[in-house]
């Protein structure tokens, strides 16, 4: 019966309200326009795809034509994807804050603004009757409020508004502080990380609970750079947290990959949406664990997470899409549960051995389904079935593939098709990093694959970068800060996979451009770039979220860089940026996690490794397969061929560095200062592959 604005959209989620009764515009100045040429306040509804309660809203509420007709009538509104616009979603989810005095906020976010865009009210999910009532009012009658304030008490919404704007434009600012750089800003960040974990269940605080792998990821540097009396502990709060992860409904125990977070504080339940960015931060985690401890559980745990991404995630062109919904036929998480019932009918005889390991029960654990979960190891089950282990686990492979083919013929969640320039730079480097570590050269070239996808599709003639594109449709929207970033750090590690020196070539073309575009002279970077459309505010990421800070990112990237190549100035920038974040990193630690990681870097001492070598003699193969194989997260690797010709000029780490006695030789040096070449291989004791 309706059809509006979105249905010309690429975003899948605005596609999904294309046929809503309200008259919905997408950001842009003809929404902008139109509010002020018919002097009304904008509605701003910001989601995504798989979020559940945008969901729920709309089908309470942008469907129901009662309310369609009161949003057309005394406002103009206006639907963004938030994977999309993440400069609007952060500027307006920070108002949020501000007008609800730090209450948390969430999706689909919904804002009031003035029409030259100020905020002066905001919420989140609002019901279609007083069921919440009155914490949470409905939202008809929350319109009818809005639209009456409007008409009789303007002056005081217009005067929020201001205020808001001000406040945002002062979060921007950076107090710098001249005190040292210290490894102390680490072990500090390490003990208050201790005080919040969670030493039954793992993670970090209490329900809901979300895997924090930018912080996993420090505890594991913070120990290695801990005495040998005391460097387990951080090692052992990551154990505890992944084997919980891999263990509970939170991870997809039949398909793999990672659900957004768990309801609970123990793994359970989750939120059943899947995110290509949540699976690419945890990869590299279980790598780097499995580097730590040379357990073949956190390897299995990620390639079993790396198969589903390239068996459901990867388009043919080599990009990967963005997100599966939570739900499918208008229910959460139906394609994931099962029934007792369902499970003796599929598996027969197994389905007893299957019960037992998933943990079931006839009244089940979500509504009356189960969510698979176990509580023991492999090891522990297989004693407990009375069953020799290498047999246990041929029998749960096979109940796995039974039970993946028969959820298969049931109606999916929808899946966002979109891809994000710099989620796929993060799952890059999560295949590459694997490939390298596990010597499997198939996550070597999905990598490879999707970073010339991106390069060929995202990036422009003149070498910016584009923010999305849709299934067979061209880019759109420019790069912002965390997408040069990641696709720069990205390029790093894959430069470290391949040798391929045009890796490197790129990813200095994007911290020029981040320089560039993005730096601001007085400290970080700013989240948009010089040229982006004006907005009300332009704003850094001082925090991670969900996904790392742009800054942080761009700091990680450029040390990386400067070791690699040699840049004094990218190497000025990061040191910059870290100062301008002191702060920030002595006070509130566990929004920096990746801060933190680029300090450690910083800090280092950082081993630059010059490695010269036939690519296919065994002893360059042993040398190289030894040092991706250890924890060692402080270091740079480059390699050369000398029968291929002179070294890339990209790389002068390389230069002046001949082979000894036609042998692999290893220079291992320090701010380009080089101690005597290591010839031929050399086993190290604390090799574990």
């Amino acid at each position: 019966m309706f059809t509006n604005r979105l249905a010309n959209e690429s975003s899948l989620y605005l596609k999904q309200h294309a046929h809503n009764p309200v008259d919905w515009f997408p950001w842009g100045p003809e929404a902008i326009d139109r509010a002020k040429a018919d002097d009304k306040p904008i509605f701003l509804s910001i989601g995504y795809s798989a979020c559940h309660w945008c969901h729920v809203m709309e089908h309470e509420s942008f469907e129901n034509e009662a309310t369609g007709k009161l949003l057309n009538e005394h406002f103009v509104s206006i639907k963004v994807d938030r994977e999309e616009r993440p400069d609007l979603d952060q500027i307006y989810m920070t108002a949020h804050h501000l007008l609800n005095r730090g209450e948390g906020g969430g999706w689909p976010l919904s804002v009031f603004l003035t029409p030259d865009l100020k905020p002066f009210y905001a919420g989140t999910y609002f019901p279609p009757d007083d069921r919440y009532a009155p914490q949470r009012p409905s939202f008809p009658k929350l319109l009818l409020a809005v639209a009456n304030a409007w008409q009789t008490n303007r002056e005081k919404l217009l005067e929020v508004g201001m205020n808001v704007a001000e406040g945002l434009q002062s979060m921007g600012d950076l107090e710098h502080n001249d005190s040292p750089l210290t490894e102390e800003l680490i072990t500090s960040a390490a003990s208050k990380l201790k005080r919040s974990f969670d030493s039954s269940n793992g993670g970090f605080g209490y329900a809901p609970k979300f895997p924090h792998p930018m912080e996993l990821r420090l505890l594991l540097r913070s120990d290695f750079r801990s005495p040998a009396s005391t460097s387990e502990v951080g090692l052992s709060m990551v154990r505890t947290t992944l084997e919980k992860m891999a263990r509970g409904g939170i991870y997809d125990q039949i398909g793999g990959g990672f659900a957004r977070y768990s309801v609970d504080a123990v793994w359970l339940v989750p939120h059943f949406e899947k995110m290509l960015y949540d699976n690419a931060l945890l990869v590299p985690v279980l790598v780097e664990t499995f580097q730590r401890t040379g357990d073949s559980f956190f390897k299995q745990i990620a390639c079993e997470t790396l198969d589903y991404v390239e068996r459901e995630m990867t388009a043919p062109s080599g990009g990967f899409f963005s997100t599966q919904d939570a739900d499918s036929e208008g229910e959460e998480g139906k394609f994931y549960v099962w029934s007792e019932a369902e499970l003796e009918s599929i598996l027969g005889d197994d389905a007893r051995l299957a019960k037992a390991v998933y943990r079931t029960s006839s009244l089940g654990n979500f509504e009356g389904h189960n969510v698979l979960h176990r509580n023991r190891s492999d090891a522990e089950d297989s004693r407990t079935q009375k069953l020799e282990l290498g047999e246990f686990q041929a029998k749960i492979r096979d109940i796995n593939k039974r039970l993946y083919d028969l959820r298969a013929k049931r109606v999916w969640p929808g899946r966002d098709e979109k891809h994000l320039t710099g989620w796929n730079a993060l799952m890059i480097v999560a295949f590459a990093q694997a490939g390298t570590t596990f010597d499997e050269p198939r996550y070597v070239r999905i990598a490879v694959n999707a970073a010339e996808f991106l390069l060929e599709n995202h990036r422009s003639s003149d070498g910016r970068l584009f923010r999305t594109s849709g299934a067979g449709q061209p880019a759109k929207l420019t790069g912002y800060l965390e997408d040069y970033a990641y696709l720069c750090d990205a390029l790093v590690t894959l430069y470290e996979a391949t040798f391929d020196s045009r890796w490197i070539r790129t990813a200095t073309e994007l911290a020029e451009a981040m320089l560039k575009h993005f730096a601001d002279p007085q400290g970080g970077f700013f989240f948009t770039a010089d040229d982006h459309e004006e907005l009300i505010v332009r704003t850094k990421d001082l925090q991670d979220g969900s996904v790392p800070s742009g800054n942080a990112m761009a700091t990680t990237a450029l040390l990386r860089l400067a070791k690699l190549i040699g840049r004094s100035d990218f190497f000025a920038k990061a040191q910059d940026t870290l100062r301008a974040y002191r702060n920030l990193l002595a006070e509130n630690p566990m929004a920096a996690g990746q801060m933190l990681i680029a300090l450690d870097f910083h800090l280092g001492p950082v081993e630059e490794y010059a490695i010269l070598g036939k690519a296919d003699d065994p002893e360059t193969v042993a040398v190289l397969k030894q040092l991706r194989g250890t924890f060692h997260p402080n270091r740079v690797v480059a390699f050369h061929d000398p029968s291929s010709g002179e070294p890339p000029t990209e790389v002068p780490l390389l230069h002046g560095k001949p082979m000894v006695d036609g042998r692999v030789t290893t220079y291992v040096c320090r701010d380009f200062a080089c101690q005597a070449p290591v010839v031929g291989f050399h086993a190290r004791p604390e090799t574990t592959v």
